[in-house]
Parts: structure tokens; sequence; C-alpha cells
């Protein structure tokens, strides 16, 4: 079978990430003595500098991760909604959605905590040397890939009239960067370098000064400025300008926190996923409702295809009315047997524009009123690569990145860091960073277990994936991609399943570089919030007979480029051998494999 690239095998670690220069920089770690859990926080800090139209330091992250010989774990750098942030005050305000950009969108940052946590509960460096490679790409300069450039023109006016810190730092002398153009962030660079130096000067061991950094973040220089810059108003997506309602008290009162992972056993798989304050498991869901004869006989076939996109439309309806932080989620009967064994029954021979959510121990579903009147996506929906879109009104939503690495040892973690992105917020003038807009994902709209709730988590789509088999990980994978992550890495978890082995060694880049699809008949989780009913988009390279069949069942298909949809990322190991194994998606050229 054709591959854009071969599956990288070896013994002493492997890393994949959305960009090359994350990946090399994690690889740097490892080759150092670092294990996988310091080449990953090296990652992550690098993919705020040389992506920051998908993340940045006032993001998000959720990390499964996979000690050696110990459980696997979730780390939630997934920041809850401040208290003020009720549903009275937007409304008062004249809102009926959270907006999509501004203070007003604000949860507390997530991410740089997270990746302080996993660094001092898991790593063995020192944070200066995790974060020199982050600091010399701010300080002097990375090569900015080509998107960056498109982002920032799409909010010029914005930010020359509004937003004028965000012009000063990806404006520099009223330029856009260009592809391959050097890209700085000096005052990103001192503000590592400042907290470096804070929280040095504490004393006592590793362990000491990671979490005096920690306490900067929140509490410190940083957490001071955070809270200030929340509090100034700012224009936001709704046309006006409005102040947000995270505080220093906000800030103070949270950290990244560690819990279980969802679980779901699929013929000798184990797939582990964040719980339902995020999408994760839609992807278990998927699975359970495939037809439990399918096999690798389909793979491929208009009939496979047909039943997945199916099987997805149910799973995300149930996500729409059950997921969320601030209700009871029925996630054991959501993915049992019989629940599962009932759904399945709706998927029929022709395609469903309807959004079906079960009724899991005869509860009635809820979906917010807003999501039953719009009907239309903005832009008009399309392939979506995991990169930032921008809608018929102007709206630019921002995606995610992600990083997989394992260590000779055999530690292993999955991350999906997002949010912050340079188009969510003003840049804060002292940071060099803005602020995430994750608030958006809630409702205003009491009752449902996605409302906006002070204290409570945004039902987030960042939703990494941890795979085992007999009880030891073997996979780590995720993509970017906001709603369609969990969708696309179904594909990629059932081309692994489904087709034969290489070299010893699971076929991850022939998995990655299958071609993709996805649909989009659910309310979308972005500002502002719409549907396509029925609305399925292919790679061209699925094949005329696909796409034929799939339009005589009724879906509305959207033929995209060849090389458009997904950009998986995916680590494993054999247990018995040692042997690790990586890929990296090829679209846009961007993400990178690396290991020996």
């Amino acid at each position: 079978m054709f591959t854009t690239r071969p599956t990288l095998q070896g013994t002493f670690g492997m890393v994949s990430s959305t960009h090359w220069l994350a990946s090399q920089s994690a690889m740097a770690v490892l080759e150092k003595g670092g294990n996988a859990y310091d080449a990953a926080v090296a990652a992550g800090f690098v993919l705020h500098v040389v992506e920051p139209h998908l993340n940045g330091p006032g993001g998000d992250v959720p990390l499964i991760l996979a000690p050696a010989g110990g459980p696997v774990r979730v780390l939630c750098g997934q920041g809850p909604a401040p208290a003020g942030a009720t549903i009275e005050h937007y409304t008062g305000l004249g809102l009926e959605l959270v907006p999509g950009t501004g203070p007003l969108a604000a949860v507390v940052p997530g991410a740089v905590d997270a990746w302080l946590t996993l660094l001092r509960d898991h790593g063995t460096r020192e944070l200066e040397e995790v974060l020199a490679y982050a600091i010399g790409y701010a300080e002097h300069g990375h090569p900015a890939v080509e998107r960056i450039g498109r982002a920032v023109e799409s909010v010029r006016e914005l930010f020359e009239n509004e937003w004028t810190s965000s012009a000063e730092v990806f404006l520099p002398g009223g330029r856009a960067p260009g592809a391959g153009e050097l890209m700085r962030n000096p005052r990103l660079a001192e503000t590592w370098k400042r907290l470096l130096k804070e929280s040095g000067a504490v004393g006592g061991d590793r362990e000491a000064r990671i979490e005096e950094a920690r306490r900067i973040w929140r509490e410190g220089f940083i957490g001071e400025a955070i809270a200030a810059h929340a509090a100034r108003p700012a224009m936001d997506s709704s046309g006006e300008r409005h102040a947000g309602v995270l505080t220093g008290d906000d800030l103070a009162g949270w950290s990244a926190s560690y819990e279980e992972p969802v679980t779901y056993d699929w013929r000798g798989w184990t797939v582990a996923k964040v719980g339902p304050w995020s999408q994760g498991p839609v992807l278990q869901q998927q699975l359970a409702l495939l037809d439990p004869g399918i096999d690798a006989s389909v793979y491929g076939s208009p009939d496979y295809v047909h039943q997945v996109v199916e099987g997805s439309k149910l799973a995300l309806a149930d996500r729409e009315a059950w997921y969320g932080d601030a209700a009871p989620v029925p996630l054991d009967t959501l993915l049992s047997p019989a629940y599962n064994d009932a759904r399945r029954r709706l998927i029929g021979a022709e395609a469903s524009a309807e959004l079906r959510p079960g009724s899991p121990d005869g509860r009635e579903p809820r979906i917010s009123a807003h999501s039953r009147r719009v009907s239309a996506l903005p832009g008009g929906g399309g392939a979506g690569t995991g990169e930032p879109t921008v809608a018929a009104n102007g709206e630019v939503r921002g995606d995610t990145c992600h990083v997989d690495v394992v260590d000779r040892w055999g530690n292993m973690v999955s991350a999906t860091p997002s949010g912050g992105w340079l188009q969510s917020s003003p840049v804060i003038p002292e940071l060099g960073f803005p602020l995430g807009s994750r608030l958006q994902m809630t409702w205003l709209e009491p009752g449902l277990p996605s409302s906006l709730t002070p204290g409570r988590r945004p039902r987030t789509t960042l939703s990494p994936s941890l795979a085992l088999r007999g009880g030891e990980p073997v996979l780590a994978f995720g993509t970017p991609g906001g709603d369609q992550q969990d969708q696309w890495q179904t594909h990629f978890f059932l081309a692994v399943a489904f087709r034969p082995e290489v070299r010893g060694g699971l076929d991850l880049q022939g998995a990655i570089d299958a071609p993709n699809w996805h649909q989009d008949s659910f309310p979308s989780s972005f500002y502002p919030r719409g549907t396509l009913p029925g609305s399925v988009t292919v790679e061209s390279r699925i094949g005329e007979t696909v796409i034929a069949d799939l339009r005589r069942r009724g879906h509305d298909v959207t033929v995209a480029e060849p090389w458009t949809a997904g950009r998986l990322c995916a680590v494993a190991r054999d247990p018995e051998t040692g042997l690790l194994s990586a890929a990296a998606n090829p679209r846009d050229m961007q993400g990178y494999a690396v290991g020996r």
C-alpha cells in the first residue's frame, strides 16, 4: 500500500506532533536523557510559539499518560468557568450565546499549570532545560508556517483598530509574517525568562522550583497581569466591547488535576479517553455502534463508510444531549451493549439528516433551543484540516495541536493543546500571549449538561487517545480538528485495527494516510453554533464509487481536495519486543514524527 512516508521504527524514543520543531525539540530532550514527560512538556511550550494560531499559554490541554508499569491516568488542563460567569450575567448583557472571542469567553487558563504539573510529578529534568527550546524560538525566531500569516491577515482590521496589543506582536511593522519568514515573540520569551529567574530564586529541589513557577503563574506577576487584562473591555464577536469576568481569585483557586480515564473494550483493545467533560467518549460510542460482524473485508467500502458516518451521527447527537460538566452523565448506559444495540437499529440504508439523541435509562434528552433553531454552519462547512477557518461572517475559529511521545522505558503520553489562539482575544501586553475562548462551548440556557456554570469546565472538543492490548499501553494518538477530532480518530483507529502490520509493527502511517471524511449533522461547538444536516465531506481520494453511493443514499456530499482532512499523530510500542514506532500527518506538510 502506498504511503507518503515510512512508519518510523526504533527502540530509543519516538515523538509525533503537529509541527516539526516541536517534534525535534522533544526528541532533543530524549537524547539528553529525559523521559517521555520531559519531552512532551518541551514540545508543548514550543507549540505555543510555533503554532500561535492554534494554541497558546492562555489555552487548555487534556493529557492521557501511561507511566511504565503504572496505571493510565488523565491529567486535566482544562480550566473551568470563572465564579462570575453566570448565565444571568451574560444574558443581562443582551447575549444569546457566549461570544466566540474576547474576554467574556475566557476560562481559567489550564495549559501551563498542566504542563508544569506533568513535569513535577512524572518528569526528571529542570524547568529551565525543557523551556529553553520555546524561549529560543520566541526570542530568536522560527520560520512561520503559511497559515499563521493567513490567520493574522484575516483579523488585520480588528488588530489594527481594536486589539492593538495583538498587532504589536503579530503585525510587526504592519506586516503579517510571510511563509518561511522568521517570526519572533520577544515579549513571551521575556515572560518565561522572568518566570525561570523568580522560581529559581526559591532554592530547594527541582519540585520546589516547579511549584514556585506554578504559584507565579497563578498568583505572581503572570497571574496579576492576566487578571488585570481580563477586566479591560475589548471588542468581541458580538460586535460589542465587553470586559471579562476572570479574576485573580479564579486563577489562584484552580490547579490541574488527575482523574481516571474512561475505558472501553473492543476486540482485544482497551481504548482510554478523557471523560465526558470532553467529547472523548464519542470515539468509544462509535466503536460500540459498529455492526458486531464488521471486519477488515469491508474496510473502505461504500457500506462501511455509510455505517461509520451514520454511527458518528448518533454518537455526536448523544454528545449534544448528555455530555458536559454541569450535570451527571449516564456514561455507563451510553457505552452499554443493550443501549448501542438499540441505537444501531436506527441506522438504515439511507442517510439521516435528523439529530437523534437517545434516552439512556429512559431519560428524556434535552437539546438547546438555539441549536434547534440554527441549521447553518458559518462559511458553509468544508473539509477542515485542523487549522483556523474564516467564517462567512468574518469570525475566525482557531483550532488545535497534538503531541504523542513514547520513550525507551515504556512511558507514553498523548496530549491535545489548544485555545489561547492569536485570534481568540487581545494579547496581554505585559506577557505576549492572549487568553482563550473556551466558554463559547457552553450554552446560556439552564438545565443542560453543558450549560454555563461557574466552576465547571466547558464541554471541550479536545480529545487525546491511548489504547492498550492485554492491559499494556500500545498506542497513543490524536488530532486537531475541533468537532471532527473523534471522527478522524475513529477512522484512524479502525484502519490500525483492520489493516495488516508492517515490519513487525502497527501500520501507523498507512492508517494516517488513508482517505478521510467527516459529517457535520450536529450543533457545532464553536460560535455561532450552527449545523449542516446531512452534510458529509470526503477527500476525493476516497473514490468515485464511494462518493456516488453516498449520494445515492441521500448524503449531502462535499468532495474536498485529496489531502485536506485530518492532522493525526501517533506513536506505538510493542510490549513484547520493545519496538517503538511513530507516524505523522503529511497534510499541509507540517506535522512530523521523529525517533530512533
